[in-house]
Protein backbone atom coordinates (compact mmCIF):
# COMPACT_ATOMS: atom_id res chain seq x y z
CA UNK A 1 0.00 0.00 0.00
CA UNK A 2 1.10 3.52 -0.94
CA UNK A 3 1.28 6.18 2.12
CA UNK A 4 -1.37 8.41 1.86
CA UNK A 5 -3.54 11.06 4.26
CA UNK A 6 -6.90 10.81 5.17
CA UNK A 7 -7.91 14.03 5.39
CA UNK A 8 -7.70 15.78 8.17
CA UNK A 9 -6.08 13.24 10.10
CA UNK A 10 -2.64 14.35 9.03
CA UNK A 11 -1.89 17.17 7.41
CA UNK A 12 -4.79 19.72 7.73
CA UNK A 13 -5.24 23.06 6.45
CA UNK A 14 -4.98 25.95 9.14
CA UNK A 15 -8.08 27.25 10.29
CA UNK A 16 -9.78 24.04 8.61
CA UNK A 17 -12.56 22.09 10.63
CA UNK A 18 -14.29 19.17 8.81
CA UNK A 19 -17.01 17.45 10.87
CA UNK A 20 -16.03 14.13 12.70
CA UNK A 21 -18.04 12.20 10.43
CA UNK A 22 -20.18 13.02 7.02
CA UNK A 23 -23.05 14.96 7.07
CA UNK A 24 -24.23 11.34 5.10
CA UNK A 25 -24.27 9.45 8.16
CA UNK A 26 -27.13 7.15 8.48
CA UNK A 27 -28.42 5.40 12.00
CA UNK A 28 -30.49 2.93 12.04
CA UNK A 29 -30.43 -1.11 13.83
CA UNK A 30 -28.41 -3.32 12.99
CA UNK A 31 -29.56 -6.81 10.88
CA UNK A 32 -29.12 -9.02 13.42
CA UNK A 33 -31.63 -11.60 12.85
CA UNK A 34 -33.10 -13.57 16.00
CA UNK A 35 -31.50 -11.36 18.17
CA UNK A 36 -35.25 -8.94 19.03
CA UNK A 37 -33.86 -6.54 18.20
CA UNK A 38 -36.45 -3.38 17.66
CA UNK A 39 -37.65 -1.67 14.25
CA UNK A 40 -38.24 1.69 16.15
CA UNK A 41 -35.63 4.46 16.92
CA UNK A 42 -36.59 4.16 20.58
CA UNK A 43 -33.01 3.69 22.38
CA UNK A 44 -30.89 3.54 19.51
CA UNK A 45 -27.91 5.53 20.68
CA UNK A 46 -26.55 8.73 19.26
CA UNK A 47 -22.64 8.68 17.47
CA UNK A 48 -21.70 10.87 20.14
CA UNK A 49 -21.98 7.92 22.46
CA UNK A 50 -20.12 5.79 20.57
CA UNK A 51 -17.60 8.62 19.56
CA UNK A 52 -16.47 9.55 23.22
CA UNK A 53 -15.51 5.97 23.99
CA UNK A 54 -13.34 5.36 20.87
CA UNK A 55 -11.72 8.53 22.24
CA UNK A 56 -11.16 7.28 25.86
CA UNK A 57 -10.66 3.37 25.16
CA UNK A 58 -6.79 2.42 26.24
CA UNK A 59 -6.60 -0.84 23.48
CA UNK A 60 -8.13 -1.45 20.43
CA UNK A 61 -8.87 -4.88 19.05
CA UNK A 62 -7.97 -4.68 15.62
CA UNK A 63 -8.87 -8.05 13.15
CA UNK A 64 -7.55 -9.06 9.86
CA UNK A 65 -7.12 -11.31 7.36
CA UNK A 66 -5.02 -12.86 4.41
CA UNK A 67 -5.87 -15.92 1.91
CA UNK A 68 -2.11 -17.26 3.26
CA UNK A 69 -2.94 -16.67 7.04
CA UNK A 70 -6.55 -16.33 7.72
CA UNK A 71 -8.03 -14.13 10.16
CA UNK A 72 -6.16 -12.78 13.08
CA UNK A 73 -7.03 -10.21 15.83
CA UNK A 74 -4.59 -8.30 18.12
CA UNK A 75 -5.13 -5.55 20.67
CA UNK A 76 -3.03 -2.35 19.66
CA UNK A 77 -2.84 1.21 21.12
CA UNK A 78 -4.41 3.74 19.20
CA UNK A 79 -5.81 7.09 18.66
CA UNK A 80 -9.53 8.00 17.78
CA UNK A 81 -8.50 11.45 15.89
CA UNK A 82 -10.40 13.51 13.53
CA UNK A 83 -12.81 10.49 12.87
CA UNK A 84 -10.47 7.87 12.53
CA UNK A 85 -8.92 5.08 13.97
CA UNK A 86 -4.67 5.61 13.59
CA UNK A 87 -2.55 3.00 15.02
CA UNK A 88 1.00 2.00 14.53
CA UNK A 89 2.99 -1.57 14.12
CA UNK A 90 5.62 -2.85 12.92
CA UNK A 91 5.96 -3.23 9.05
CA UNK A 92 6.47 -6.33 8.89
CA UNK A 93 3.85 -7.40 11.39
CA UNK A 94 0.97 -9.57 10.84
CA UNK A 95 -1.20 -6.73 10.87
CA UNK A 96 0.93 -5.07 8.11
CA UNK A 97 1.49 -7.87 6.06
CA UNK A 98 -2.35 -8.98 6.16
CA UNK A 99 -3.63 -5.06 5.81
CA UNK A 100 -1.14 -4.79 2.61
CA UNK A 101 -2.88 -7.77 0.83
CA UNK A 102 -6.42 -6.73 2.31
CA UNK A 103 -6.87 -3.29 4.00
CA UNK A 104 -10.62 -4.14 5.37
CA UNK A 105 -10.31 -5.11 8.83
CA UNK A 106 -12.67 -4.82 11.86
CA UNK A 107 -11.83 -2.57 14.86
CA UNK A 108 -13.24 -2.94 18.51
CA UNK A 109 -12.77 -1.84 21.81
CA UNK A 110 -12.53 -4.03 24.72
CA UNK A 111 -15.29 -3.56 26.64
CA UNK A 112 -18.43 -5.86 25.60
CA UNK A 113 -20.45 -3.77 28.57
CA UNK A 114 -20.37 -0.57 25.70
CA UNK A 115 -19.56 -1.86 22.60
CA UNK A 116 -18.35 -0.02 19.56
CA UNK A 117 -17.20 -2.22 16.32
CA UNK A 118 -15.58 -0.32 13.31
CA UNK A 119 -15.82 -1.66 9.91
CA UNK A 120 -13.55 -0.63 6.97
CA UNK A 121 -10.43 -0.26 5.15
CA UNK A 122 -7.20 0.84 6.60
CA UNK A 123 -4.89 3.37 4.44
CA UNK A 124 -1.39 3.41 5.21
CA UNK A 125 -0.62 7.10 6.47
CA UNK A 126 1.54 9.63 7.50
CA UNK A 127 0.91 11.09 10.58
CA UNK A 128 1.94 14.42 11.71
CA UNK A 129 3.38 16.10 14.89
CA UNK A 130 -0.60 16.38 16.64
CA UNK A 131 -1.38 12.69 16.36
CA UNK A 132 2.53 11.61 17.44
CA UNK A 133 1.84 14.30 20.75
CA UNK A 134 -1.85 12.94 21.35
CA UNK A 135 -0.44 9.55 21.30
CA UNK A 136 2.02 10.84 23.64
CA UNK A 137 -0.27 12.17 26.16
CA UNK A 138 -2.34 9.26 25.56
CA UNK A 139 0.08 6.05 26.55
CA UNK A 140 2.96 8.44 28.67
CA UNK A 141 5.68 7.13 25.23
CA UNK A 142 6.87 8.94 22.46
CA UNK A 143 6.70 6.68 19.30
CA UNK A 144 8.48 7.60 16.23
CA UNK A 145 6.44 8.81 12.91
CA UNK A 146 7.09 7.10 9.83
CA UNK A 147 6.46 3.96 8.18
CA UNK A 148 4.39 1.75 9.83
CA UNK A 149 0.59 3.67 10.80
CA UNK A 150 -2.27 3.15 9.70
CA UNK A 151 -5.29 5.44 9.38
CA UNK A 152 -9.43 3.93 9.56
CA UNK A 153 -12.38 6.00 8.49
CA UNK A 154 -15.14 3.65 9.17
CA UNK A 155 -17.90 2.63 6.70
CA UNK A 156 -19.84 1.43 9.40
CA UNK A 157 -19.74 0.93 13.28
CA UNK A 158 -22.05 -1.00 15.99
CA UNK A 159 -22.89 0.30 19.36
CA UNK A 160 -24.51 -0.74 22.09
CA UNK A 161 -24.60 -1.85 25.63
CA UNK A 162 -24.64 -4.51 26.67
CA UNK A 163 -27.01 -3.32 30.27
CA UNK A 164 -30.40 -2.54 27.68
CA UNK A 165 -29.12 -4.30 24.62
CA UNK A 166 -31.30 -5.01 22.22
CA UNK A 167 -32.72 -1.89 22.90
CA UNK A 168 -29.57 0.38 22.57
CA UNK A 169 -28.38 -1.73 19.33
CA UNK A 170 -27.64 0.87 16.66
CA UNK A 171 -25.95 0.74 13.40
CA UNK A 172 -24.13 3.81 11.79
CA UNK A 173 -23.24 4.40 7.97
CA UNK A 174 -21.07 6.45 7.06
CA UNK A 175 -21.19 6.51 3.24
Amino acid sequence: MEPCFLDPIMRRPENSRQPLVSADMRRSRPRFLGYGISTDAEGMLEWSWADERLAAAHNYWVATASAERGPAAKPVWGLWHDGAFVFGTGETSRAARDLGEDPRAVVHLESGDEVVVLEGSFEVVEVNAEVLDAYEAKYGIRVPGGSGWYGLRPRRAFAWRERDYPQSATRFDFD
